[in-house]
This record gives structure tokens, sequence and C-alpha cells, in this order.
């Protein structure tokens, strides 16, 4: 079948389901673990239907700090197998899954006044121990150096940013970065489509049975149906509005955006500990599209999970504080251009959020049978994945071997005849987007933020945006500033017309 999903495909999804035979799977949650199994599912030969109550990755998957890491927190926290399961998760991506939207970036620890020299012998250890984890899992040293101890002047070089005043050099290191997160995830789902899967968005679950779900297509307001041998729930912190089964403690971490150039436009990710907190770091990584995130807190989060978190104004002084603590450009809230939070399905446990274990849970629901999943990382949503379908059939696991829409080697990748920020984004399929553009050549000009009009036709006709939110918010970021999402929400609307033709 075909990667394309638009409004016609999905349109034509509820009635096909409700009068349909049976299922093999449902699945509940269109973020990036039930897009996975999703995936995982339909790659093993078995029927799908994937039920979304908002857009793709409209909940915490976008709200992640877009790192694709080997583990080194869980490595401070003892956690071996989980660090060494973010190792490999890490390198199935950067080699197979995902090497248009996986690249490395250099990672420094300053080695200032607040940090001991006790401490920084240890935290050489941890990256010793986690490069040996990455030698393991088979990622090679070319493409994830080995970490090492820099000076002063060489820190500063990738950071121009760091506070000179007592700097005796920085501990360099390398990971993963993410082009986007919502990108990943509808990647994902078009590829799960392309595997036979129904991917119906604005379609919210209401109930479960024990032979599927009972659903409200958003749409149209009509309720319907679907029969499935098999329920998987995998809808993050709102998993437990659905089953009694789930016990959890969501915690928001928090992040601001700053413009790169305040910064020194750095070509490395910094990092400053959290005084007092085993494992809890502060950092200003780089991103492609011109900003800094500074993330990130550990907050619980009680009650009602807010469809947009923000960022409390405690949560922010202190963000602002710890990151200005290792730079000679001080930060302060005029220095905010935007600012983003997401809530952590942290399977329930004892002591605060930043200690609870980030592995993932699988339970059961003893009224339904459906099985639900909730815990775990953005980096290891694939075995996540592996581990749910696991639980429901014997077939064998296809997706570490299996590129998702847009993949291919960083060589092939190179020779793509697209410019380079789309192909940063679409992959092979740049060139897709960039024939969109042919007689108007006005939709390849940026719109102001780092996106162009094509951009936006491309996510009507084959990305299941429904809505100039979708388009804003998820298919591009244009909505994690407030300027850019004005100009980009204003050029969704000029294209909605053409947009929706087209996609019919």
């Amino acid at each position: 079948m075909s990667a394309s999903l638009n409004e016609a495909r999905r349109a034509s999804e509820p009635e096909a389901l409700a009068g349909g035979a049976t299922v093999d799977v449902v699945v509940v949650g269109g973020g990036v673990t039930g897009a996975g199994i999703a995936l995982d599912a339909a790659s093993r030969g078995l029927s799908v239907a994937l039920l979304e109550r908002r857009d793709l990755a409209h909940g915490t998957s976008r709200w992640s700090s877009k790192l694709v890491h080997g583990g080194l927190r869980y490595l401070e926290q003892g956690d071996v197998g989980l660090a060494w399961e973010s190792a490999v998760e890490r390198a199935t991506l950067l080699r197979t899954v995902a090497p248009h939207l996986v690249r490395p970036i250099a990672h420094l620890i300053p080695l200032d006044a607040a940090v001991d020299r006790r401490t920084a012998a240890k935290t050489t250890v941890g990256l010793r121990i986690g490069d040996t984890l990455r030698t393991a899992a088979r990622t090679s040293r070319r493409v994830l150096p080995p970490p090492r101890r820099v000076s002063a002047l060489e820190a500063r070089r990738l950071a121009p940013a760091l506070r000179p005043a007592g700097l005796r050099g920085a501990l360099l290191s390398w990971d993963c970065q993410l082009e986007d997160d919502a990108r990943l995830v509808v990647a994902i789902a078009r590829t799960a489509a392309a595997h036979g899967a129904r991917v119906l968005t604005y379609a919210e679950v209401t109930g479960l049975r024990e032979d599927g779900v009972d659903a409200l297509d958003a749409r149209t307001g009509a309720a319907f149906s679907v029969r499935a041998r098999h329920t998987i729930v995998a809808a993050g912190v709102w998993s437990d509005a659905l089953t009694d089964a789930v016990s959890l403690r969501p915690s928001r971490g928090s992040h601001l955006l700053v413009h790169a150039d305040r910064l020194g436009d750095p070509r490395a990710a910094i990092h400053v500990r959290v005084p007092g907190e085993r494992g809890r770091w502060v950092f200003a990584i780089p991103r492609t599209d011109g900003l800094i995130a500074i993330g990130l807190t550990d907050v619980p989060a009680p009650g009602e999970p807010a469809d947009e978190p923000v960022p409390d104004a405690t949560e922010e002084a202190e963000l602002l504080d710890r990151a200005s603590a290792a730079l000679d450009v001080p930060l302060g809230p005029a220095a905010v251009a935007g600012r983003y939070a997401g809530l952590r399905p942290l399977a329930a446990g004892e002591g605060a959020t930043s200690d609870l274990s980030r592995r993932h849970v699988i339970v059961e629901d003893p009224d339904s049978g459906a099985v639900a999943i909730v815990g775990g990382k953005l980096t290891t949503y694939r075995r996540m994945a592996q581990d749910a379908v696991d639980r429901i059939t014997e077939r064998p696991c296809r997706t570490a071997r299996l590129p998702l829409v847009g993949a291919a080697s960083v060589s092939s990748l190179r020779s793509v005849a697209a410019p380079e920020p789309l192909v940063r984004r679409y992959g092979t399929e740049a060139p897709a987007v960039v024939a969109l553009a042919d007689g108007r050549p006005e939709l390849l000009e940026p719109l102001g933020p780092p996106y162009c009009a094509a951009e936006l036709l491309w996510s009507v006709r084959h990305e299941l945006a429904l809505t100039v939110d979708d388009l804003v918010d998820r298919r591009t970021r244009a909505g994690l500033v407030p300027e850019w999402r004005a100009v980009v929400a204003k050029a969704a609307e000029r294209l909605g017309d053409l947009g929706r033709t087209a996609a019919g």
C-alpha cells in the first residue's frame, strides 16, 4: 500500500473498520510508541488499526529534548541494562531505521568551579563506560568518537559563550540528536500505513471491550466500534483514563528556546550538573533551526494531564539560572524566544519522579484483556513496540532492519538532489517536496522561519495534516516560537484550498 496519508484516505477508514472484518490488533495512541507498535505489528503481517484522539505526535512525543542518546544518566543511576538498550537502539536508528533524521552531536561538560576533580574523574569513568557500550552496539568511532578531555580554548571554540574565568577545560563526548521528534512519529506512521495499517487521527477511543474498542470520530461526530482480536493501549499519560491496570506518576520536563546567535552559535551542547541531584543536568543544545533548547526539569505533574503543558515560573527561573552559571552571557526572561513542556508517563514508584525508572512497563487490563504499555524513552520506542507486539504474536519482529520512509545511508543522503534542510527533514523524499514547486518557485522560499510553503503542501497531501495547527505545531515546529507561528499559519491558510483539492 501507499505511504501517503491524507484527508481522503482517513475519511474512508471509520466506515471500513466499523463494517469490516475483525482486525488483528487495534492500537490506541498516535505518539511514538503507538506508531511504533502499529508499524511493528503491520510489518509482521498483522492487520492493524491505529486510533489517535488528536493528531499524530500531539502529546508527549513532540515535547522531547530531541536526543537519541546512549543513556549516560542511566549509568549514573546504576541501570546498565537500560543504558545498553539505549545504546543498541541508538545504533539501530542511526544506521538503519532513520539515518536522515538522526545525526551525531558533540557534548561538552565544562570543568569549572562547579565541577571538582573528583566529580570530573567520576564523570570521565561514566563516559568511558558509555563508549564501551557504543563499541559493543557496533556504532563506529568515526561516527561517535570516544570521549576526551579538551582545553579551555578548544571548549570555547565549540561553545563560545562558555565563561572563561576558572575554566580548566571540558569533557567532550558524542551522542545523537533527532532532527524533529514529531517528524519521526509521522515517518513511523506512514511506514506503518505502507504495510497496510489503517491510521485514524481525531478518533478518540471512549472505551475498551473484550473484542475491541468503542470510538468517536471527532471529524464527523459519529460513534463507531472497531472489532479486534487484541488491543494495545499506548496513550502515554492518558492511559490510566482507559484502564485501571495502569498506575502512573507523571512528571513534567520543560524546555526554553533562545536564538543560537545569542550564545555565539555553538557547535556543541553544554551540560551543567544540577547540584545535589544525582544524574541531573541542565543542558543547552543547539538545533538545526537556529535555536538552542535549554532544559530539562523533572517535577511532579499530578492531576488531569494537560494537552498543552507549559513550564511554570519556577522551572523557567531554574533553567535560566543553571544555564547562566556556566556562561559568559547571562540569560534572563527577555532571552526566551519560546518554551514548551512535556509529560513523562512514568510507572508509579517510590521517591522523587527524577529517580523513577525510565524502563517501560507492560500490563494487562483484567476486564478487557487489553495490553497497556507505559514508561520508556523516545530512544527506545522501537524496542518498546517489539516487546508489546511480542505479547500477542510469535511472528518474528522485523523493525530493527526496516528503514522508515525517506531513510537511506548517509552517503546516499549526501547525493539527494534537494536543499540540505529538506533532506534533513524528508530524506530521499526531499526531491518530491521540491517537485511540488514546479512552476511556482516561491513555494521553496523560506517563509521567515526555516520552512517553506512546499512543505506545507506536502504535509497535506502525504502526511495526514488535517488542520492549520497540524501544520504549524507538528509537521513543522513553527508553533514553538510565537512569531514563527503567525507567519506559517498565514501561509497554511493561503494554501488551504489548494491543499484540500490535492488531498482529495
